[in-house]
């Protein structure tokens, strides 16, 4: 692929407080991650320098000045666009600190203004920590709304998680599980699985198989163990079939990912987050992305933490992200050419 027609991602640290750093310089180290985009390193160069001692991989980049450098760029040397977000002196290892979740979301919001104005066709992003976003002013549950608020999205929104080419959607996220029944609504359905079948044929699914979860045990167990599946989560499956859209299910939440695994689904939209997550995390933990689904322009993200427990001991498995990066690049051709086309 020349260098010209590759896709620009921008990539950031995360949390500098977690194992972020550590993954995105095992990231930059691997050739096919270097030869399938143009790479734009978004953050603080004492960050690098300490990953690099980390991880003794003494991998080169080459800093720019600006955004527009990466659209003339030649071989397969990253880009280094050196931000100051955070202070050395703010940050402690392997914990919650305000700095770290400010410097984090400053990091990525150059990434969204970027990928929004073209200057960048994708975002992948190392993991960032909840708690520290909030405590950092992040005013929102997570991540995903806040990057929905930011980009204007009206509509519906979600993550998405993927292992290898089963991904899964949600219909109810980061709430607590008493709030889900409430949230087991035709339209939720029905938007849930839309997006779902327009993601995946971004991704590069030409005719995506797409299956609903039961929310109750046995599928409801024709009315016995609940009625969402009778009075819901059915109609709403009918309803996207007459709409032309090929869904299947609902199938008992026990027995959906032995189908996926064996190959008969692409995705499973699921009702609540550790439907899905016990699931895929189960099949490849190590492997796991997160797509924020959606929103206007790709961007993806390992689906694991910030793993704390691991901080500064280069045991941190870098699978995930480059598995995450790899899929923000292909997503990012499809967003480069509606760019061209329109």
């Amino acid at each position: 692929m020349a260098s010209s027609m590759k896709p620009i991602v921008a990539v950031t640290f995360g949390d500098v407080s977690g194992i972020g750093p550590e993954l995105v310089a095992k990231l930059l180290a691997r050739p096919e991650v270097r030869a399938a985009a143009t790479i734009v390193l978004v953050g603080d160069a004492w960050v690098w320098d300490a990953a690099q001692r980390i991880t003794g991989l003494g991998t080169l980049v080459r800093p720019i000045a600006d955004w527009t450098a990466a659209r003339t760029a030649t071989g397969d040397t990253p880009l280094f666009l050196v931000v100051d977000t955070v202070a050395e002196g703010e940050i402690v290892p392997g914990q919650v600190t305000i700095a770290a979740g400010r410097g984090a979301r400053a990091a990525v919001t150059l990434c969204l203004d970027a990928v929004s104005r073209r200057d960048v066709d994708a975002v992948c992003f190392a993991p960032m920590n909840k708690q520290a976003l909030k405590k950092g002013g992040m005013a929102f549950e997570d991540e995903l709304h806040f990057f929905a608020d930011y980009l204007g999205v009206t509509g519906y929104f979600c993550e998405f998680n993927t292992l290898g080419t089963l991904w899964t959607s949600r219909i109810s996220s980061h709430v607590p599980l008493s709030a889900v029944p409430g949230l087991v609504t035709k339209e939720r359905i029905k938007a849930a699985a839309a997006l779902t079948v327009k993601t995946l044929r971004q991704a590069g699914f030409e005719q995506p198989r797409i299956g609903l979860a039961a929310l109750n045990p046995h599928g409801g167990d024709g009315g016995t163990c609940g009625r969402e599946e009778i009075d819901v989560i059915e109609p709403a499956a009918r309803e996207l079939n007459a709409e032309g859209l090929p869904i299947l299910g609902p199938y008992p939440a026990d027995t959906i990912f032995l189908k996926a695994r064996a190959g008969e689904l692409d995705a499973v939209v699921t009702m609540y987050h550790d439907q899905g997550q016990v699931a895929i995390k189960l099949l490849g933990f190590e492997r796991g992305v997160t797509v924020q689904g959606g929103l206007p322009v790709p961007i993806a993200t390992p689906a694991h933490g910030t793993a704390f427990d691991i901080v500064g001991r280069n045991k941190a498995n870098a699978e995930a992200i480059v598995q995450a990066f790899l899929l923000a690049a292909r997503m990012g051709v499809a967003y480069r050419e509606s760019g061209l086309a329109a």
